[in-house]
């Protein structure tokens, strides 16, 4: 269980560093008003920010919400069992939601069309302050695995 929570600690660590960099690239986005024809360096700013919203709700869904359940001894189950649960445990606020979010994240994945493209960017400026939100609450609900912890 020591190293689950070691690891726990570690992914932490990246879910505030993807947090950071993903929040850096919605505050860019933001101030471009979305249209055709885009620039490239406009298109450079979205494509950076679906790619960084797609890394943080993997680090979420896939990684600190599986350690999460591991931890707590959870079945392992789908992707919608991990969400569920974690809006049972207040780690989220809205499984509807990260159900969006990850939806999202697959269309990001398999993206080939530049004309869906803007909706997508869309789509992400709508959910990133939810995703963002999202890592305190994660964070805080966290912190209870270290309390036992010797530092």
């Amino acid at each position: 269980m020591k190293a689950a929570k070691e690891n726990l600690s570690f992914e932490l660590e990246n879910l505030a560093m993807a947090r950071d960099a993903l929040q850096y690239s919605f505050q860019k986005c933001q101030k471009i008003k979305l249209h055709e024809g885009l620039s490239y360096e406009e298109l450079e700013g979205f494509e950076a920010l679906t790619s960084r919203f797609a890394r943080l709700s993997d680090i979420i869904i896939q990684k600190i919400f599986r350690l999460l359940d591991f931890i707590d001894l959870e079945d392992v189950g789908t992707v919608r069992d991990r969400i569920n649960r974690a809006e049972k445990k207040g780690v989220i606020l809205s499984a509807d939601s990260f159900l969006e979010i990850r939806i999202l994240r697959n269309e990001i994945a398999h993206e080939y069309r530049s004309e869906s493209a803007y909706a997508i960017f869309e789509k992400v400026l709508s959910y990133s302050p939810t995703l963002l939100e999202s890592v305190d609450t994660i964070t805080d609900y966290a912190q209870k695995y270290f309390e036992d912890m010797v530092t």
